[in-house]
């Protein structure tokens, strides 16, 4: 049976390395969680033999950035934080704590808007799409506090 993290990679071209399966892996059992680099790094150190240097990483992110395997979002303070595609991305609204640094999709608790939400998302990708543009995505995200660190006492 083939490890679905080797068939991620290879479907999307990339080659099968220890350090592909390793990053992949981790940023797939963490998928609510978005990574600076740093942050990403001291993670993997903490939880495998392998070490990756910093310039490994970085390509190795990039590379699974450029596939669509990860999402990579610049923060309020325009840091790059990086986290595991969702699968359902394109126009869900999501909430990031500024605090925890979670990502949430918010599609329960805007159901009630969420078919125009998304009728908005499509007619403007359709609007970009016939003046030409290729590849175009849309990610609407809104930043503050989440209610499990404003109740704890966190900034």
């Amino acid at each position: 049976m083939t490890d679905p993290i080797d068939a991620l990679l290879t479907v999307h071209g990339l080659r099968r390395t220890s350090a592909a399966r390793m990053v992949l892996g981790w940023l797939l059992a963490h998928p609510e969680i978005s990574y600076t680099h740093a942050q990403l790094q001291a993670a993997l150190q903490g939880d495998s033999t392998l070490a990756l240097d910093r310039v490994t990483l970085y390509r190795l992110i990039d590379r699974l950035t450029q596939v669509g395997l990860l999402l990579c979002r610049v923060d309020a303070n325009r840091v790059r934080r990086y986290q595991a595609m969702p699968a359902s991305l394109q126009s869900i609204p999501h909430f990031e704590c500024q605090s925890c640094h979670r990502d949430r999709p918010l599609s329960g608790e805007l159901q009630g808007n969420a078919g125009d939400l998304e009728k908005a998302a499509q007619a403007a990708l359709q609007a970009l799409r016939t003046l030409g543009y290729q590849g175009v995505s849309m990610d609407l995200s809104l930043r503050g506090v989440c209610a499990d660190c404003a109740t704890s006492g966190h900034p």
